[in-house]
């Protein structure tokens, strides 16, 4: 995702950290002065579902504007080995089996206590 909160706040005229908590105060959202900058220098790692809503309040935005998807790069894993699973390796690979232990006895088993 990208985070566009500088973007978004440019498109109301705000150009500081500063400005952009006095807009949140408008409409009653008062984080910290260092979490502004926090989210107006770099990409928060998470960010609250109710303070989205107030930080879209305030720049008069939706979160579309907010936050942008972007594709994730695969990791290509070219001429690179893969781990391989327990009793996938060896002689026989894949070829057995796990088998049911045969009952010792004639009678049946026996039912729990209760």
């Amino acid at each position: 995702m990208k985070w566009n909160l500088r973007w978004a706040a440019a498109r109301r005229d705000i150009w500081r950290p500063t400005d952009l908590l006095a807009a949140f105060k408008e409409v009653g959202f008062t984080p910290s002065l260092s979490k502004v900058s926090a989210m107006w220098g770099s990409q928060p790692v998470t960010v609250r579902l109710d303070d989205l809503d107030k930080i879209c309040a305030a720049l008069n935005c939706t979160v579309a504007d907010l936050l942008e998807a972007e594709p994730v790069e695969a990791q290509e894993r070219v001429g690179q080995d893969l781990p391989t699973a327990v009793g996938e390796s060896g002689p026989g690979r894949g070829q057995s089996r796990p088998t049911p232990r045969q009952h010792k006895g004639d009678s049946l088993r026996s039912l729990p206590p209760n």
